[in-house]
């Protein structure tokens, strides 16, 4: 996957709800973006939330931070609007081809909106924190 700069790979994030069957194994995104549902447990597609979930944005590239040790990347904050949604997990995937999985959020808990905004917050872009690490030899 690529994550530079100059980039024209597509990655998005689907909002699963407790049905959905997410884990290490996860290896793609297995419903059709922009169909009506998904009968992997995604979120359904209604009000501001579409099967596919939103485009993320690559907030901080590929970098080893200075440690050494650990490689790490990070996204924007993604937000559907005035959205009446619960999931319990997510998917951060790239588009195009068999739609590999890059990521597999679990929420632990249903997290809900009821006509307002639904955000996932990603953590602070850091070799402790950032939600992908990888150590480097």
């Amino acid at each position: 996957m690529d994550f530079s700069a100059d980039t024209s790979q597509v990655f998005r994030i689907a909002l699963y709800t407790s049905s959905a069957n997410l884990g290490e194994d996860t290896e793609a995104y297995g419903g059709t973006i922009g169909s009506a549902v998904d009968s992997n447990g995604e979120c359904p597609a209604t009000g501001n939330y579409t099967a596919g979930g939103n485009v993320l944005t690559v907030s901080t590239r590929p970098t080893d931070g200075g440690s050494g040790t650990t490689a790490y990347l990070s996204f924007a904050d993604s937000t559907w609007s005035d959205a009446t949604i619960t999931a319990r997990g997510a998917l951060i995937y790239k588009v195009g081809g068999t739609n590999p999985a890059v990521a597999v959020l679990n929420f632990v808990n249903d997290k809900t909106s009821t006509a307002g905004d639904f955000q996932v917050q990603f953590p602070t872009a850091d070799a402790t924190n950032a939600i992908v690490r990888i150590a480097t030899p």
